[in-house]
């Protein structure tokens, strides 16, 4: 009986290990890290609609009382938002099927911004990784890796933040921006056991990808994407509890995303 009580003790010590960080709600402070939708939303520059606000009703009744309604139209993938497993890996998780546990949990943020903006096509490697761990510790299994490049500070300005002001299909070769290295995004998943990752460009893929791997590697391994997060320079390097929940479409591959931030008062 001891040698089983041991044996549950020492389940439950490893488990928690694993578990997500406990934080106490009440001594949180909520960043937004979500760019608000509006004309000025960026979307990928061969989407034929943009965001469109359309006014239904604004005024008073004829009873006297004011009232307003609006209807949107806008793609799933613009502005901030997910990208669901199914967007590039058949038959794997839609929008409206994610578990709402892979859409919250603890979060850190590894700032790649110095190699970032000195080389528009950098792409994100391990060792900007174990890097971070050498100064904070190594990454626990089910963290969500938030990557701050520094492009964030180029939004919405079409040019800067995608590397050309041009829109349509002959814009496509002419996007320069960082993104994730396949490689270590199957690191990620492999040795680190991540839940999700984002950052603040259009694409996980860097601008100039043609087949957009690290989409492929982390949707086929049916874990969500984050793409234009605003705000990741107002957060700490890690103790980060993070809320994604995008619009619940049905049998979406991707939607408008509200991802919050929480971090411990100063």
């Amino acid at each position: 009986m001891k040698y089983f009580l041991l044996l549950s003790s020492l389940f439950l010590i490893s488990c928690h290990k694993e578990s997500d960080k406990e934080f106490n709600l009440n001594e949180l402070e909520w960043i937004d890290l979500t760019y608000s939708f509006d004309s000025t939303t960026l979307y990928w520059p061969n989407n034929l609609t943009k965001f469109i606000h359309h006014t239904d009703a604004d005024g008073l009744t004829p009873l006297g009382y004011y009232y307003s309604s609006y209807s949107i139209c806008a793609p799933e993938h613009g502005g901030t938002h997910l990208d669901a497993p199914i967007h590039f890996a058949k038959d794997k998780y839609t929008v409206d099927q994610l578990p709402l546990k892979n859409l919250t949990g603890n979060a850190v943020v590894i700032d790649v911004s110095k190699n970032a903006l000195a080389n528009r096509d950098y792409q994100i490697t391990i060792d900007d990784i174990t890097a971070w761990e050498k100064i904070n510790g190594e990454i626990e299994k089910n963290t969500i890796i938030l990557f701050r490049t520094g492009y964030g500070s180029y939004y919405p300005d079409r040019k800067n933040y995608f590397g050309t002001s041009k829109t349509g299909i002959e814009a496509i070769p002419e996007l320069h921006f960082p993104g994730i290295d396949p490689k270590t995004t199957t690191w990620l998943i492999k040795e680190r056991s991540i839940k999700a990752f984002g950052l603040d460009t259009p694409s996980l893929d860097y601008g100039q990808s043609k087949d957009f791997k690290t989409h492929q590697i982390l949707l086929g391994s049916n874990k969500p994407g984050f793409e234009n997060l605003a705000n990741l320079d107002k957060l700490p390097s890690k103790n980060i509890y993070l809320v994604a929940l995008p619009m619940k479409i049905g049998k979406g591959s991707g939607a408008p995303l509200r991802i919050i931030a929480g971090v411990t008062k100063k």
